[in-house]
């Protein structure tokens, strides 16, 4: 399978950009959108087994403030509005006019936005993957899911967010036991290599425009609610999400309530990244609904 890899520019900047088959053959691409903000497109590459089984051809990037993309040291970019801008001169820049478009986490949220929000044209299909539409309601299911940890985690929790201190030791090891169960990890030395990889993390454009961590959005997305704009969206929507997942049932089943044309696929092993934890189920039951689409 034929690999492309170079970069867009945008604005004063450059955008890397990865692409897997033919565009030009007679599927219609997965543009795929990471989450985030800034957490690379790498975990994507699970997805090449799908265009090598069936042919379609994908397209990933590492969107501005992260990876082999540009970082620059401007707070004023982490806002929706710029990681908007480039995904539609993206679309443009690649002569994208036809797509099914998946964004997981943070790519869900800009899915959901550019779709609302600018009515796109040649969105054949949207998965939102394990996503949300209210900053809100995420924010009080984070808080109810730290509920079943251990006291001494709940209460290094309660002191970082009563003292705005998310550097001590009890904190951070309480946030990396609440990633471990409901996000991915650990990597290890047989995890797949593109996990493994060095990457640039947008630390910057994470912490600046969602918070300190999943639970506490205090950034420029704080104010995120798409949930009663989603009945707009006429373009068939697959939501996918785990029963382990940040993206909780409550969360999902909120956002399939309210699309018109959707399927909720709920995945029983998985946490935030379904096709990382129970690869093969995610990519026979996607690679059927990008074809039922097509």
């Amino acid at each position: 399978m034929e690999i492309k890899t170079g970069y867009m520019p945008f604005h004063e900047y450059k955008t890397y950009y990865r692409i897997v088959g033919d565009l030009n053959s007679n599927q219609t691409p997965l543009l795929l959108l990471h989450g985030g903000p800034g957490s690379i497109h790498n975990y994507f590459e699970v997805f090449d087994q799908l265009a090598e089984k069936t042919g379609r051809p994908l397209v990933m990037y590492d969107q501005l403030g992260c990876g082999k993309s540009s970082v620059p040291d401007d707070k004023s970019l982490w806002q929706a509005d710029t990681w908007v801008d480039e995904l539609i001169q993206l679309r443009k820049y690649l002569g994208l006019n036809e797509v099914h478009l998946l964004g997981q986490s943070w790519g869900g949220m800009l899915a959901i936005i550019y779709m609302c929000d600018h009515a796109p044209k040649g969105v054949k299909s949207l998965i939102l993957a394990s996503t949300l539409s209210s900053a809100k309601l995420w924010e009080q299911e984070q808080h109810r899911m730290i509920k079943f940890m251990s006291v001494e985690d709940q209460s290094a929790i309660a002191t970082a967010e009563k003292t705005n201190d998310f550097t001590t030791p009890m904190y951070l090891k309480a946030n990396e036991h609440f990633m471990l169960q409901h996000a991915s990890g650990p990597i290890t030395k047989d995890s797949p290599e593109f996990l493994r990889r060095e990457k640039v993390s947008g630390e910057a454009s994470y912490v600046t425009a969602w918070g300190p961590n999943e639970y506490c959005p205090t950034g420029t997305l704080r104010s995120y609610n798409y949930t009663n704009k989603l009945k707009n969206i006429v373009t068939p929507t697959l939501v996918t999400s785990g029963t382990d997942d940040l993206c909780t049932p409550l969360v999902a089943k909120t956002m399939f309530d309210q699309l018109p044309n959707s399927e909720w696929k709920l995945f029983a092993h998985s946490r935030h990244m379904a096709f990382i934890d129970e690869t093969s189920v995610y990519m026979k039951h996607l690679a059927q609904w990008l074809a039922r689409n097509d």
